[in-house]
């Protein structure tokens, strides 16, 4: 038989915001057919995680597992950072400025 701290959900995902000491919020995208018409939706869902050591920064791609209530919110704590956001200039960029790049290094390459 399994032991119950082995079934926890394991989710991975991207620092969307920075939302105090220890605290960041994850958003993870999925896609799922329609029920009726069967196309394809994509979906997120944004989780409050719990980050002790304040070591995940905004852009970053993040694993986080269920845990116990933190707090009113927080059910889910960082496990590891798989990835780290890219850097320009000192700031980190945002979603829509890493995803110009990626556009225009494909641009480019072709």
């Amino acid at each position: 038989m399994e032991n119950a701290r082995n079934r926890r959900k394991d989710l991975s995902g991207i620092v969307t915001s920075i939302s105090g000491d220890k605290s960041i919020k994850v958003t993870y995208n999925y896609k799922i057919p329609h029920p009726r018409y069967r196309k394809v939706i994509n979906r997120k869902t944004v989780v409050h995680v719990h980050d002790e050591k304040n070591d995940a920064k905004l852009g970053d791609r993040v694993e986080i597992m269920e845990t116990r209530p933190i707090s009113r919110l927080k059910r889910w704590r960082l496990v590891r950072v798989v990835d780290r956001a890219p850097v320009y200039g000192g700031d980190v960029a945002s979603e829509t400025e890493v995803a110009k790049a990626a556009t225009a290094a494909a641009t480019d390459a072709e």
